[in-house]
């Protein structure tokens, strides 16, 4: 018996208002605002969450007072998804030219975000995106082998928004409650909850007295002592919100990561090494000590780990890599047939495949431009494009299966990021690009590339989400085109106001904002065009990467995460994983709507998120107007650990209570 035709939500046959100013409008703005939020959390966690779902919920609550239809709601959560895609790849990469050295001088590559050639790299990043998505379209989203697992859930929210059934009231709400906490607990705000407490139990160096001839006289300490971290979990919305989505598997993962690097190496090679003489002083305490050997030492470490896991996550998908490369090129001979003339149905109508190959080749020329300016060299700028136009394509075909697969919120796109950015270091040794200019080209390929694939991925996300409700492929793509124009003319200005607004903690890289990814990137791009990379210690983490997978780590990715990770920020994420591992337990043996559950757990975490991350860039805008100084009182002087364990109290209960109450009643 044939399978049953496909059949969208809203037929092809139907006339509807889809590709609307007000849908526009709407979509540009929670482009911006979604995006700034995922800035925020990258630059802390070092991970974004798909704005796929509060997209569509914040689509349907805001255009449902202007009587929008259910395709206006599609081409504004199409424009407004894109925004978080845009600034993933960005925080990766662009970051970086403020972590990354220049050989010579010892300053950093960029003091500041630059904003013109930050912007330059966000638009031909995203656009180029999203054309490369217009060939590989149809390929994939007419695969009926690919589940598109988030694409087929946000697309079962929208359906039931028809019915009255938005879920804007978990969102919103959940906005409002982590953005009420985040200001009490900022150290800017009113600071009556506490981030976390941390002390160190000083071990006697007397009680080894091989390693007291090697530490008798550091500093001017006559009883050296080793010490042991500890650190209580952020009292976080944002970051358990995130450990809630993930799960409690991948949060344990994260939160081992931590105990390794902060519990067990950082004390290890204080003890070990006993090199940590450049770090004592009488003045000096044992947590300064821990920080900067942590960012020493343990931080190279975690590179080498998370260059294997790298590989190793892309070899353990090379069948589904080479399946999505291999069909991508295989649809290209099919090219054509959209524009033969013949009549081509409302819902598989593109953006014309000749406008798109002339946007392609019109952009080759100001990223080669752009990769000049950054290299200095003709030879390296030729060289770059080339790199960038060839990786892009290919890991845009890449992105767009693996969303079809695992969905976009586990798109390695760092992975494939970190692929191309060492591939591009070579090629610029090889030619001779060294330096600054060297280091400052490879980081913008990795820009582009990484802007690229995210957009790629996420586009193809919505785009499917798009192909069951009926939506027009042309419209949701130019709704594409015009959230990345939004986008990459604030983010810059977003990444600017809180690298200036946590200046006190060492704004993009340092305490509050340590940017993980991007400081792997800067660490790779320096350490290989100036030949200084730690190697040594990138070789233990690479050695120990090998241990994690010969004993069956199924994510050594996250592990070494959670090593480069500040130890509180990954303990939150756990307690999240906690929460989450609560409901499905309590919910385990009852009968209850599970679709439900999911659903407003997801929203939930995402509004603890969002409220968090838009609070603190809030924040950061009052400490950048007031000249470096908080506008806000202090009213308990270094926090108050009892109201840390009332907010923990009151997250769990949002988290577990309104998840199973909302999934008592009926589907």
């Amino acid at each position: 018996m044939a399978d049953k035709p496909f059949q969208p939500y809203v037929p092809a046959a139907t006339s509807m208002k889809e590709f609307t100013l007000p849908a526009l409008i709407v979509g540009a703005v929670l482009a911006i605002v979604l995006g700034a939020a995922n800035a925020y959390l990258g630059l802390v966690a070092g991970m974004t969450v798909a704005a796929t779902f509060p997209a569509a919920v914040m689509a349907m609550a805001a255009l449902r007072g202007l009587k929008g239809t259910i395709l206006e709601e599609n081409t504004c959560r199409t424009t407004a998804a894109v925004g978080e895609a845009l600034v993933a790849g960005a925080i990766f990469t662009i970051p970086a030219f403020l972590i990354a050295k220049d050989p010579s001088s010892g300053a950093a590559i960029w003091s500041n975000i630059n904003y013109w050639q930050s912007t330059a790299l966000m638009l031909v990043g995203g656009i180029l995106g999203v054309l490369f998505v217009i060939f590989l379209r149809r390929v994939l989203i007419e695969d009926t082998s690919l589940p598109f697992p988030e694409s087929v859930a946000c697309a079962e929210i929208v359906k039931a928004g028809q019915g009255g059934a938005t879920g804007a009231k978990f969102v919103f709400g959940a906005i409002g409650l982590s953005a009420l906490i985040e200001l009490f607990r900022n150290d800017f705000g009113l600071k009556l909850v506490t981030d976390y407490v941390q002390k160190f139990w000083p071990i006697p160096m007397s009680n080894f007295p091989l390693r007291t001839t090697r530490l008798v006289d550091i500093g001017a300490t006559t009883n050296p002592t080793g010490a042991i971290f500890t650190e209580t979990p952020a009292a976080s919305p944002a970051m358990l919100g995130v450990g809630y989505i993930i799960g409690p598997k991948l949060a344990a993962f994260v939160f081992a990561g931590g105990v390794i690097g902060h519990m067990m190496l950082a004390p290890l090679f204080i003890f070990v090494n006993g090199g940590f003489e450049q770090f004592l002083s009488d003045s000096t305490s044992w947590l300064n000590i821990e920080n900067a050997v942590w960012n020493s030492y343990v931080r190279p470490f975690a590179v080498g780990t998370m260059i294997v896991s790298a590989i190793f996550t892309l070899f353990r998908m090379r069948k589904s890599l080479s399946a999505g490369v291999a069909r991508a090129f295989k649809d290209l001979s099919k090219i054509g047939k959209g524009g033969s003339g013949e009549v081509v149905s409302r819902v598989d109508k593109d953006i014309p495949y000749s406008i798109t190959i002339i946007g392609i080749v019109a952009l080759i020329i100001p990223i080669a431009v752009l990769y000049y300016y950054f290299s200095h060299s003709l030879v390296g700028a030729i060289v770059a494009a080339i790199v960038m136009t060839i990786a892009g394509f290919l890991f845009a075909a890449v992105a767009g299966f693996l969303v079809g697969t695992i969905g976009s919120s586990n798109n390695p796109i760092s992975g494939l990021t970190l692929s191309t950015l060492i591939i591009a270091a070579l090629l610029m040794v090889a030619v001779g690009v060294k330096g600054a200019f060297g280091i400052a080209a490879v980081l913008g390929v990795a820009a582009v590339v990484c802007c690229s694939s995210g957009v790629a991925g996420d586009i193809m996300q919505d785009l499917k989400v798009g192909h069951l409700l009926g939506g027009t492929p042309r419209a949701m793509e130019m709704g594409c085109m015009i959230g990345v124009i939004a986008a990459a003319f604030v983010m810059a200005l977003v990444l600017q106001l809180l690298h200036v607004g946590y200046a006190a903690t060492g704004g993009i890289g340092g305490e509050s904002l340590p940017a993980p990814q991007a400081g792997l990137m800067a660490m790779m791009s320096q350490g290989i065009i100036t030949g200084s990379m730690a190697w040594a210690l990138v070789i233990m983490g690479a050695l120990f990467a090998i241990g994690l997978i010969l004993i069956g780590i199924k994510s050594p990715m996250l592990v070494a995460v959670g090593m480069y990770l500040p130890f509180h920020t990954t303990f939150a994420i756990f307690v999240g994983g906690i929460i989450k591992w609560i409901v499905d337990v309590i919910t385990s043996k009852r009968s209850l709507n599970k679709e439900k559950l999911e659903n407003t757990g997801i929203l939930l975490a995402s509004g603890l998120i969002a409220g968090e991350a838009l609070m603190g860039i809030i924040i950061a805008a009052t400490v950048v107007a007031a000249g470096g100084k908080a506008l806000l009182p202090t009213i308990i002087e270094g926090g108050s650990p009892i109201l840390s364990v009332v907010v923990f109290a009151v997250l769990a209960y949002v988290l577990i209570r309104i998840p199973i109450q909302n999934a008592r009643t009926k589907a």
